[in-house]
């Protein structure tokens, strides 16, 4: 395993190419046994990909392109996820350790029920992606990712970390947020600024946050 540090959270990422591993080649994700370990598998265009009650264990998946996603119940442990376009996904109840997802886009991704643990989002396009009841159990960290107009709710994100991530009309709903690390962000155009209690931030995002809010607010100056 790799190990990365953002802020105040070390993320652990798979090591896929580490001495004495070896990944086989499959042509599908689907499998009798409901358990998918030691794979790579990528470069397909699919019309649709719909995984459920499934186990991705030590594995690379690159280069899918897939124009429905349907993710039920599906657990990835040691998995890195590059290069994928998946279109209109919907991923629910499901447990993420040791995953890192990369350079990948899932615009308008809904996510509900997730649980994240030793998790890397990087440079993901994750514009006006939902994210619903998402807990955060163990070092997550969003990296130069873009998440225009995304909305999280409910969702549990303590010690999270985001850095140089796009956060325009970006929504933090009624949620957990304690010890969320926001510096190096552009804040200044965020929502929901006022369930973000206990965050974390540099001294020069005061002004940021309180753009946020005057935005939110939609007050009056005396002169205008």
């Amino acid at each position: 395993m790799a190990t990365r540090t953002f802020g105040r959270a070390t993320v652990t990422t798979p090591d896929l190419d580490e001495p004495g591993l070896y990944l086989s080649t499959v042509d599908t994700l689907d499998s009798p046994r409901d358990v998918v370990q030691d794979f790579t598998f990528g470069e397909a265009d699919l019309r649709s990909l719909d995984l459920a009650d499934t186990r991705l264990t030590t594995g690379r998946i690159t280069g899918v392109r897939s124009k429905r996603t349907e993710f039920e119940a599906l657990n990835l442990h040691g998995v890195e996820i590059t290069n994928c376009d998946l279109g209109a996904v919907r991923w629910t109840e499901s447990k993420l350790t040791r995953v890192h997802l990369r350079d990948c886009k899932l615009m308008g991704a809904a996510f509900d029920g997730l649980v994240l643990d030793d998790v890397l989002f990087e440079g993901a396009k994750l514009d006006f992606a939902t994210f619903e009841k998402v807990r955060v159990t163990g070092p997550v960290a969003f990296i130069g990712c873009i998440l225009t107009e995304a909305t999280f709710t409910d969702c549990d994100l303590s010690d999270a970390v985001f850095t140089d991530c796009t956060l325009r009309l970006t929504e933090f709903g009624a949620g957990r947020y304690r010890d969320m690390d926001l510096r190096e962000n552009d804040l200044s155009a965020l929502r929901g600024v006022a369930n973000l209690s206990k965050v974390r931030i540099d001294h020069g995002q005061q002004s940021d946050l309180a753009e946020a809010l005057v935005n939110e607010l939609d007050v009056a100056f005396g002169d205008d």
